[in-house]
């Protein structure tokens, strides 16, 4: 398994979607996860050290394993079928090894609050992980090219909504 860090929460500009970029702990490579809004909120709240006036789904159930006798001891992400994403919480309850499936965001949500190993198999890093460009930054003709499609998006909508036979009758 290869240890991993959160790099950052990213906004797709195409598509209103969060992105997590996984990075490789002792390594140059990347890999790029699409979450869910909630659990984005819930990692990013973490990383930037925010404190919220309750506990969020992710804070609770830390403290319910703490509670019973638990620890959560490692999450993995195991498997990438097609373009699913599989991870594993690792457990000891009472001395016990306990293995939850869950997906890779409340995974990773989890481990940051329990301050644990974040691990990537290494063939979903061979499969799914990339390098930045050799300057160690992203590509600004690719983000361009994100900001651009977003802004055109709109005239493409109005354009296709046209119903070409009503043209010029007024």
């Amino acid at each position: 398994m290869i240890p991993m860090i959160v790099d950052s929460i990213r906004v797709n500009l195409i598509n209103p979607s969060r992105v997590m970029l996984l990075r490789e702990h002792d390594g140059p490579r990347y890999l790029a996860l699409v979450i869910g809004n909630g659990e984005a909120d819930a990692i990013a709240v973490r990383l930037q050290s925010q404190e919220v006036p309750r506990p969020l789904t992710h804070d609770l159930l830390n403290k319910m394993v703490e509670d019973l006798g638990g620890s959560v001891v490692r999450v993995a992400i195991t498997e990438l079928v097609d373009t699913t994403y599989y991870a594993t919480i690792f457990m000891d309850i009472n001395g016990t090894p306990y293995e939850l499936d869950a997906r890779p965001s409340d995974a990773v949500a989890l481990a940051i609050r329990a301050d644990v190993p974040i691990l990537v198999h290494p063939d979903v890093l061979d499969q799914a992980g990339f390098e930045p460009d050799q300057d160690g930054e992203s590509s600004d003709q690719d983000e361009d090219e994100f900001v651009a499609e977003e802004k055109l998006g709109v005239f493409r909508e109005f354009i296709n909504e046209l119903d070409i036979d009503d043209l010029g009758k007024t």
